[in-house]
């Protein structure tokens, strides 16, 4: 079917911000600007005092972490990991993966994402379908901890999802391989998860660097640097490789970054809240590496809100660097669109311009941190927030409209969630 997004301001790739028409076809954008005679769209959507832009990537998050929301707070991550989390999801079921991961879609369509790269435990196959009743894009992968007993029946798990979901759905769906972290998989196990991925084609997503901590054991027992040790395992060799992080690196680790062609998911709501420290963002941009946004888990965010992100990403880096020029409000929006698309190897997306995939979250902007409208993607980025997301489009399809969710059953969802909750945490 043909859309047409009448009367919007939109967001063009050079950051221009034209009052003009949007023009879908099927699940493509057609073109952008005058609408020829000759289009006849099978719905009209009135964009008067909208704001249209990418639909936003949220390039690492662990959906199913929302049943754990408020749980576990104000703690340093290895307590967390070990104390509080890794307890609790043991106790996890497929019933509890689904739920959380629905809520998650909730969240996530309301604060205008259309793509999820995913990392989490025991069935996926859940969190594939939830995916595919939200209708949104998912880069999905089982999180492999190689040091549990039952190593290789995780890594066989991530086989399996790929093989049942990898290109799922027309392409909204994909899978890579998850290695967790360095710390939770030995060299040898990188190999094997090295040889998996590649013998299906996949890509890999992992957590490198996030604390100083990793990077200091990793150097009492490896004697290096865990990218440098993590390289030798072939595990970058992949032709996709996506590092969730990247808190803690020196000149080496940056290098090998680069020859690798490694993206970078960049959190820093997560990486603030467990004061894992500050990544080198400003530093990874200028040296042309893909670096991305993603939210974390709502259990060390603690929410999935990728406009936070992107406003955080613009501000921290300005304190950090003391200077007001580290992030501006452009390249912080394009980290959650254009530069996520990327980082989880998606092309065509995350631009509007004619031929990308029609991805598209439309901005109410009738509240008062719309005006007075000077620059609009400043109001975006700096003062508004994502309560004036109105309209969700993923894949040509409408998945919300006039902030009515289309594809989720919100009040069944709370209390699902709900419910799941109150069983892992009694």
């Amino acid at each position: 079917m043909k859309t047409l997004i009448k009367d919007v301001y939109v967001v063009l790739p050079d950051g221009t911000t034209p009052l003009t028409n949007i023009m879908l076809d099927g699940n493509k954008i057609a073109a952008i600007g005058e609408v020829p005679e000759d289009f006849r769209p099978g719905k009209i959507i009135d964009g008067k005092n909208h704001l249209a832009t990418p639909g936003f990537v949220n390039a690492h998050t662990h959906t199913s972490m929302t049943l754990t929301r408020s749980y576990a707070d104000d703690m340093a991550l290895m307590e967390w990991l070990n104390d509080k989390v890794w307890p609790i999801e043991a106790k996890l079921n497929e019933e509890d993966i689904y739920w959380g991961a629905m809520l998650a879609m909730v969240e996530m369509v309301r604060s205008g994402t259309t793509t999820f790269a995913d990392m989490y435990g025991p069935y996926m196959n859940r969190v594939a379908e939830a995916t595919l009743d939200a209708g949104i894009r998912g880069v999905l992968c089982r999180g492999i901890i190689g040091v549990a007993p039952d190593g290789e029946k995780k890594l066989q798990e991530n086989v399996e999802l790929y093989k049942e979901f990898h290109g799922a759905n027309n392409g909204r769906i994909s899978v890579m391989f998850g290695p967790h972290a360095p710390y939770t998989c030995p060299p040898e196990f990188l190999k094997k998860v090295s040889k998996a991925a590649q013998d299906l084609g996949a890509g890999i997503h992992i957590h490198m660097h996030e604390t100083r901590t990793e990077v200091e054991d990793s150097l009492k027992q490896y004697g290096k640097r865990p990218f440098a040790w993590v390289e030798e395992t072939g595990i970058f060799d992949n032709d996709h490789v996506l590092a969730a992080h990247c808190v803690h690196l020196d000149d080496n680790d940056i290098e090998i970054i680069k020859k690798h062609k490694i993206a970078v998911a960049h959190n820093p709501g997560s990486n603030m809240k467990l004061a894992s420290g500050f990544a080198p963002v400003p530093r990874l941009l200028k040296e042309g590496v893909v670096t991305a946004l993603g939210t974390d888990g709502a259990s060390s965010n603690n929410n999935l809100d990728m406009l936070e992100e992107v406003n955080l990403a613009a501000m921290l880096h300005k304190v950090n660097e003391y200077d007001p020029l580290a992030v501006p409000a452009f390249e912080a929006l394009k980290m959650g669109t254009e530069y996520g698309a990327k980082a989880v190897g998606i092309d065509n997306l995350g631009r509007l311009e004619a031929g990308a995939k029609a991805d598209i979250t439309l901005w109410d902007m009738n509240s008062a941190a719309w005006f007075p409208r000077n620059n609009l993607v400043s109001l975006l980025v700096y003062a508004a927030n994502s309560s004036s997301v109105d309209t969700v489009i993923c894949d040509g399809q409408v998945i919300m409209e006039n902030n009515e969710l289309k594809t989720l059953d919100e009040e069944r969802i709370f209390f699902e969630a709900q419910r799941c909750a109150e069983r892992l945490t009694k």
